[in-house]
C-alpha cells in the first residue's frame, strides 16, 4: 500500500514534516561562472559580472511579464515596425530598454546590438574600459505575450575587436565561434536561465524568495535522438521539396511527435532536455529564412554544440556561417545529432535530384 502524501498546509505552502529548506551549498550563477573558469582573474570576474547583469535583466522582465495582464501599457502593439519589418510589441520595447539600462551601469559593455534596433547602441562612458558586446533578442516569441504562453530572451557575448572608430561594428560580422558566452532566459511556470561559456551547458532556476538564479541542471547533454520535431507546418507549401519530404517521412513513421509553441526558446528548451529537432527552414521566396543569425541562430547553436547536439543551415554548420550584415537571417535546423543528420540527408538528396534534373536538361 502506497503512503499518501501528508496534507498541504496552505498557510505555509509546504507539506508538514518535509524540509524544503534551501541547501546551504546552493550554487548561484555568479559563483558557478567563477568555478567553471577556475579563476578569479579579471577576465573571469568580467564574465561573472556580465552574467549577473543578464540575470538582473531577466528578473526585471520576468516580474513585468508576471503582472502583464494587470497593468496598462504592457500588452499589444506600439504601432511601430522594427528593422525586420515586423510589428513591435510593447513588451519588446520594454525588454529592450531593460537590457540597455542594466548594461549602462555595468562598466563592461561598450555596445549592445538587438534585433529591435537598426544599429548598435553605444555606451561611450563604458568604451574606454568595456571591450564586450552584448547581442540579444529581448523577447523571443513576443506574439505569445498577449496570450500568456512561454516567451524568452536570447543573448550572446563577444569581445570587441579593433577600435570600431566608424561605429559600424564590422567586427561583429564573424562566425559564431567568436562567441565567448551564449544562452537564454525562459519565462514560464518558473524562470530559467541557461548558459554556456564553452564549458558545457548549465541551467539555473530563479528562486523568487531569494531573488537569485540557483543551479538546477549541470552539464546538460542532449540525447542523440529524440521523438520531437518542432516546426510551423503552416508553411508546408512554401518550403523546398526536400523539407516537405522530411515532414512526410515523420508523418509516416512511428515514434515522432509534433510540438510547436511559436517561441523558439520554449521549443528549443524541450529539445535540449528531451531530444529531437527544431526547424525554421527558408522558403522558396525567402531562402535565407526568418531567424537572425547573430541574435538567435548562433547563440542557440553555441549551446546545442556544447550539449552534444548540432545546428546547421542545411548546407553548413551554423557556427561557421558569416553574416553579411548585422541583421542577417539564416535557415535553422537544430537539435539532436541523429535528427539533424536525418533532415540534412533529405536536403542533400534534394540537391542531388536538382543537379541530375539540370544535367538531364542539358
Amino acid at each position: 500500500m502506497i503512503d499518501a502524501d501528508p496534507p498541504i498546509d496552505l498557510q505555509n505552502e509546504t507539506p508538514p514534516g518535509r524540509d524544503y529548506a534551501i541547501n546551504r551549498d546552493c550554487i548561484t550563477l555568479s559563483r558557478h561562472v567563477l568555478e567553471q573558469l577556475q579563476s578569479f582573474s579579471p577576465d573571469a570576474q568580467d564574465l561573472s559580472a556580465l552574467m549577473n547583469r543578464i540575470a538582473l535583466a531577466g528578473k526585471l522582465i520576468a516580474r513585468r511579464l508576471s503582472r502583464a495582464g494587470l497593468m496598462e501599457g504592457v500588452l499589444g502593439f506600439t504601432g511601430d515596425v522594427n528593422v525586420q519589418g515586423e510589428s513591435v510589441k510593447k513588451m519588446d520595447v520594454f525588454a529592450n530598454e531593460v537590457f540597455i539600462s542594466v548594461f549602462k551601469q555595468s562598466g563592461l559593455v561598450c555596445r549592445l546590438a538587438s534585433e529591435e534596433m537598426d544599429d548598435p547602441y553605444y555606451i561611450p562612458e563604458n568604451c574606454p574600459v568595456g571591450r564586450y558586446t552584448l547581442l540579444y533578442d529581448p523577447i523571443d516569441g513576443s506574439s505569445n505575450v498577449d496570450i500568456n504562453i512561454n516567451v524568452g530572451s536570447i543573448f550572446a557575448i563577444r569581445q570587441q575587436e579593433g577600435e570600431d572608430t566608424d561605429g559600424t561594428a564590422q567586427d561583429l560580422l564573424q562566425n559564431g565561434r567568436k562567441q565567448i558566452a551564449a544562452g537564454y532566459i525562459l519565462y514560464g511556470p518558473s524562470t530559467m536561465l541557461v548558459y554556456s561559456i564553452g564549458k558545457g551547458v548549465h541551467a539555473f532556476t530563479l528562486d523568487p524568495s531569494l531573488g537569485e538564479f540557483i543551479l538546477s541542471n549541470e552539464n546538460i547533454q542532449t540525447p542523440e535522438h529524440g521523438p520531437v520535431y518542432s516546426v510551423n507546418e503552416g508553411n508546408f507549401w512554401q518550403w523546398d521539396e526536400s523539407i516537405r519530404n522530411y515532414i512526410r517521412y515523420v508523418h509516416r513513421h512511428e515514434g515522432y511527435t509534433a510540438r510547436y509553441g511559436g517561441a523558439m526558446v520554449g521549443d528549443f528548451h524541450r529539445i535540449l532536455f528531451q531530444g529531437g529537432v527544431f526547424l525554421y527552414p527558408g522558403t522558396v521566396k525567402n531562402p535565407e529564412g526568418k531567424l537572425r543569425l547573430l541574435y538567435e541562430s548562433a547563440p542557440m547553436a553555441f549551446l546545442i554544440e556544447q550539449a552534444g547536439g548540432s545546428a546547421t543551415t542545411g548546407t553548413q554548420d551554423i557556427l561557421d556561417a558569416i553574416p553579411e550584415k548585422l541583421h542577417a537571417r539564416t535557415p535553422l535546423i537544430i537539435g539532436s545529432k541523429e535528427d539533424v543528420a536525418l533532415v540534412k540527408s533529405f536536403i542533400q538528396e534534394g540537391a542531388r535530384d536538382q543537379e541530375e534534373a539540370l544535367m538531364a536538361k542539358r
